[in-house]
């Protein structure tokens, strides 16, 4: 971990490139579709309130981490759609961009790969949730598109 200036401005500008990442969700009744960055912000959010409102045993902090990284991967790998004859591929892709960002000097998420990990392949209730979460607002957006 760095505390050089730069080297943080550099990481965050790294992170901003989620929002380059294009998704094939249709929002505004299908005037554009939404980017990574957008649906991570989205999925973190409805991940919270789902787990409130349904008083889920969850620790939402490692929701919230997880739901975060979640798409990180793709800044280097790109959006793979969910029914891609590729995607069984994609996570590798994915996971060495996740491992790409976690050694930046301006990183101070020491866990990145570990979490990412989690969310990908995990079993715990905050995973469970994600994964269904994740699916659905997809959903609930090209049904209101």
């Amino acid at each position: 971990m760095s505390s050089n200036l730069t080297d943080i401005t550099n990481y965050l500008l790294e992170l901003d490139a989620l929002k380059l990442i294009n998704r094939r969700t249709y929002l505004d009744g299908g005037l554009r579709v939404e980017n990574s960055a957008e649906h991570s912000w989205h999925l973190a959010m409805a991940c919270w309130t789902i787990a409130r409102s349904l008083k889920l045993d969850v620790s939402e902090e490692k929701l919230l981490k997880l739901a975060l990284i979640h798409d990180l991967g793709e800044i280097d790998a790109g959006d793979t759609f969910l029914y891609d004859t590729r995607r069984g591929d994609a996570h590798n892709a994915e996971r060495e961009g996740v491992k790409r960002l976690e050694a930046h000097n301006g990183n101070a998420v020491t866990e990145l790969s570990t979490l990412w990990e989690e969310q990908e392949t995990g079993t715990s209730p905050e995973t469970k949730l994600l994964k269904v979460v994740d699916r659905l607002l997809p959903f609930l957006h090209n049904i209101n598109s």
